[in-house]
């Protein structure tokens, strides 16, 4: 077991689950992990694809703003989102924060940049796939396929979730060879080590 990850674990009152891969499974997981242990919050941990180069490939962050990307009409120029449509994911005075395709979390004391990250059905291919998305999401940072499921889940059902990823690729590269996905996991668990460690501090 990996060093970062065994220190996210040795943290009293820690259950670890996995949620699943992609926004299917990770949110029906999730509801599922939030009714049988009924947390007081919960921490999303994993991987993403960066958008920006401002954001370094082996570091991690904090991501406060959720976006959806893949639910609606159409694909690829000519996709258009269920919100512009005027139909809604979910009923939208059930949760407050959702407005459209966003959804707000609020951010950590640990973090004075509200990043987006933008969940997807499937990761960029390439790069018309990662300049179609910024089309109509230019906000977004980065990219990864289990967020605004999950974030989703916790919502509804009024649960406090932070959500970490470790930055593991440049978006639409499909080059494995050039991906640093240990050195992001690694960067995700010593992150969401010192945020579990100002809250457990913050709540004594």
């Amino acid at each position: 077991m990996r060093p970062a990850l065994q220190a996210v674990l040795a943290i009293d009152g820690i259950e670890a689950k996995v949620c699943g891969f992609g926004p299917i499974a990770s949110g029906i997981r999730t509801a599922q992990l939030l009714a049988e242990f009924q947390p007081s919050s919960c921490l999303l941990v994993g991987i993403a694809g960066t958008y920006q180069s401002s954001l370094a490939i082996g570091s991690a962050y904090e991501f406060c703003e959720i976006a959806c990307y893949g639910i609606g009409a159409g694909s690829g120029p000519e996709f258009t989102s269920s919100s512009k449509m005027g139909w809604r994911q979910w009923p939208e005075k059930l949760i407050e924060s959702l407005a459209g395709d966003v959804l707000q979390l609020p951010s950590s004391k640990s973090t004075s940049r509200r990043f987006q990250l933008l969940t997807v059905c499937a990761a960029s291919g390439n790069e018309q796939d990662v300049t179609q998305r910024l089309r109509l999401h230019p906000s977004a940072v980065a990219e990864d396929m289990e967020a605004f499921a999950v974030a989703l889940a916790c919502l509804s059902s009024k649960v406090p979730l932070t959500i970490i990823r470790g930055i593991s690729n440049q978006a639409g590269d499909r080059e494995q060879s050039r991906w640093a996905v240990k050195p992001a996991i690694e960067a995700a668990c010593q992150l969401a080590t010192t945020f579990l460690g100002a809250s457990s501090k913050g709540s004594s």
